[in-house]
């Protein structure tokens, strides 16, 4: 990570003058090719010597504006509280005192009906500190969130974003298209995409601070590519690493829109964006550049109970997902503990057979170097308090960000494999298979010279998991390199609802003798 700019306020991105045109420095001619998208304002170009670190402003260039820079932009799907509820989130320039927000939205081919959207913001007296408060602010605009409430399952929308201003002229987006979750429990083939700390990269060359996300962009475009064998995608922490740039917020939206506008696009809460000395978060880095949370809380929404808390569950036909929030406390007796055990306990086994725990930072296990230093092979403190959750409700699979790389464990309980089989698991797994999914496009993370009994596969490469359920018996799961979207790791689990119910270590259920 780089240090703040020696500049007054930072720029949106910069390219050095000799990128394409590698005799200007004797020349003093050149050109520049830079990729802009709508973030509610005017742009310049301005030229400057002596780097980063002594810049001396040269030249400045005419505006280059957009049409309407203040249009409906970068929609993001999201599951709601229920069911039947899918919500949209998108950014705009309108304030509610200029134009009421809404959508459009109705079957596929059918009647259109108007919903109502509620709109928020943030402040830069709501950042914690540098530079999301100085160098690196920049006004987010308006973010807006409608709920479309009961959807037929499985059926095919369309939608479009309205701004009605107050002289009568209404704007609009372009149509987008989505389908509707499937009924809790319902037997049909069920894709979920799963990584984490992605980030963003500029797709024209240019640099951005803390740009060190060199993957982001293959495996955004293998998702697009994927696009319609995906039905929900789960983005668990470090997604943007704006890290105090608030302008890489709209960078980030507007490189998943394809994504985020067709799927549920749901997140999770990381150390880049929540951590702040004093701030309330478990860990007291800098790691969020001021943010403490609020923008990420903000653009997007999931449905928590409390979006500050950002932990929640989510049911996605036979899948029960249970998001857990790292920067908060986890362990035993806190409230997120609590939470996390209520979310496990609750679901109906018979027909959410797949149970799956998602965290950014790693929980369970993990053969990352920095871990292995620490002696932990795991974030401190993180199965020591949650392995025995897990055992007892019988978590299938396990998933973290954070370390950026990709490993998988066995089916584990206490550092023991409870199963000797690798790939095509049958019956009961007697424990929980960890995956370690953090290498989305951040810098990599090298793995420690130890060979561990519980890792099964690691690969030290950008990718993401692709999970599954062909029915309540069979489940499938796949790694993929972002680079090529070939599969490099794969495993299977094929059961019946009596092996979830079989007893295990620590997970029997009391018998008596009576008749």
């Amino acid at each position: 990570m780089s240090n703040p700019p020696f500049l007054c306020s930072a720029p949106i991105k910069y390219q050095y003058a000799n990128f394409s045109s590698h005799s200007y420095k004797n020349t003093g001619k050149g050109s520049l090719k830079l990729q802009l998208i709508n973030q509610r304002s005017d742009f310049s170009f301005a030229l400057f010597t002596g780097g980063l670190t002594s810049p001396k402003l040269i030249a400045v260039s005419n505006k280059v504006s957009f049409i309407n820079p203040k249009a409906p932009v970068y929609p993001r799907l999201a599951q709601g509280k229920t069911w039947d509820e899918t919500t949209v989130t998108w950014t705009s320039g309108y304030d509610i005192s200029e134009a009421e927000p809404f959508v459009e939205w109705g079957t596929k081919g059918g009647k259109q009906k108007k919903t109502p959207a509620g709109t928020l913001t943030f402040e830069r007296n709501t950042m914690c500190g540098a530079p999301a408060r100085t160098a690196g602010w920049r006004d987010p605009g308006y973010i807006h969130t409608s709920f479309l409430k009961e959807l037929w399952p499985n059926r095919e929308y369309t939608y479009k974003l309205g701004h009605k201003l107050f002289n009568g002229t209404t704007i609009w987006s372009k149509t987008y298209q989505f389908k509707a979750s499937p009924y809790p429990g319902q037997n049909s083939v069920q894709r979920v995409v799963i990584f984490g700390d992605m980030g963003k990269a500029e797709a024209d060359g240019s640099n951005e601070y803390n740009n060190f996300q060199p993957g982001s962009l293959n495996t955004t475009k293998q998702i697009i590519r994927d696009l319609k064998d995906i039905d929900i995608v789960f983005h668990i922490g470090d997604t943007c690493y704006a890290s105090g740039y608030i302008s890489q917020w709209d960078q980030f939206t507007a490189q998943i829109e394809p994504i985020a506008s067709t799927v549920p696009y749901m997140t999770a809460s990381g150390n880049h964006e929540r951590d702040w000395p004093g701030s309330g978060s478990f860990y007291g880095t800098l790691d969020s550049g001021g943010e403490c949370g609020v923008p990420s809380q903000t653009l997007f929404f999931v449905p928590s109970e409390n979006r500050e808390k950002f932990w929640y569950s989510t049911d996605y036909g036979m899948f029960r997902f249970c998001v857990a929030n790292t920067e908060l406390d986890w362990r035993k007796g806190s409230e997120q503990y609590k939470f996390i055990e209520e979310c496990l306990a609750s679901v109906d086994r018979q027909k959410q057979p797949w149970l799956i725990f998602l965290a950014h930072r790693v929980l369970g296990y993990s053969s990352a170097g920095f871990y292995a230093k620490e002696g932990s092979f795991e974030e401190p403190m993180g199965r020591e308090d949650l392995q025995s959750l897990w055992q007892k409700y019988k978590v299938d699979i396990a998933m973290y960000g954070h370390v950026h790389n990709y490993e998988r464990t066995c089916p584990v309980y206490q550092n023991v494999c409870t199963n000797k089989e690798k790939n095509n698991y049958k019956g009961s797994l007697n424990g929980t298979i960890h995956l370690v999914v953090g290498g989305g496009g951040a810098a990599l993370a090298e793995f420690a010279p130890i060979n561990t009994t519980w890792s099964i596969f690691k690969d030290l490469d950008y990718g993401f998991v692709k999970l599954t359920a062909f029915n309540h018996s069979n489940l499938l799961l796949e790694y993929k390199k972002s680079s090529d979207g070939k599969v490099y790791d794969s495993f299977s689990v094929s059961r019946d609802y009596r092996d979830i119910l079989a007893c295990a270590v620590d997970n029997c259920s009391s018998t008596t003798l009576a008749t």
